[in-house]
């Protein structure tokens, strides 16, 4: 049985997932195919801002614009979620109106003309990303390692992201809702 994943599915980590990486996570499914498999960690603030990471940036290098842990692979690699296209021209549609990518410079100047709780509602800076290399998410997906989910875009831009985990696995229904209060390890209980 093939157990691929639509970009734009998330991802919700299992309960007793207990990589630090990954520990409560919910990730945002960019692609999956014969070869692997990546996407993004969505509920993890990372403790930089993109002034941090482009302190030589004509308009963001003063910027406080908050930037998100995607994942433990490409740690030098910045991604750009969002859902505003008309803003931010040349992104790849996930699904349900959330884009991967986009024109640099236009998110540049998105970012500096919006008030930034107004940026956070639509724009996700990410930092690094998860993968997995050939099957190996099919057999995390089969041993129920991860729980998939349809997207709900206003999860991924979340103002209060360590609530989204919970979020989606009760919108799994009944069989998973009882699992949003387990820790990591039963015998923390």
């Amino acid at each position: 049985m093939e157990m691929r994943t639509e970009p734009g599915t998330l991802l919700a980590a299992a309960p007793d997932m207990v990589d630090g990486n990954f520990t409560h996570t919910v990730v945002l499914m960019c692609a999956h195919n014969e070869q692997g498999a990546h996407g993004l960690v969505i509920n993890r603030p990372a403790p930089l801002t993109i002034q941090k990471l482009l302190p030589e940036h004509e308009l963001l290098g003063t910027s406080k614009f908050p930037v998100h842990a995607g994942g433990p692979v490409g740690l030098d690699t910045l991604q750009i979620v969002h859902r505003v296209p008309g803003e931010i021209p040349g992104g790849y549609e996930l699904g349900d109106g959330v884009y991967l990518g986009g024109e640099f410079e236009a998110l540049a100047r998105y970012l500096v003309e919006r008030d930034e709780d107004d940026a956070l509602s639509d724009v996700r800076m990410i930092l690094g990303y998860a993968g997995w290399g050939e099957g190996q998410l099919e057999l995390e997906l089969a041993s129920g390692s991860w729980l998939p989910a349809r997207m709900d875009p206003d999860w991924v831009f979340d103002s209060a992201p360590e609530s989204v985990w919970r979020k989606v696995l009760l919108a799994l229904g009944p069989h998973a809702a009882d699992l949003k209060d387990l820790p990591p390890d039963v015998t923390w209980n």
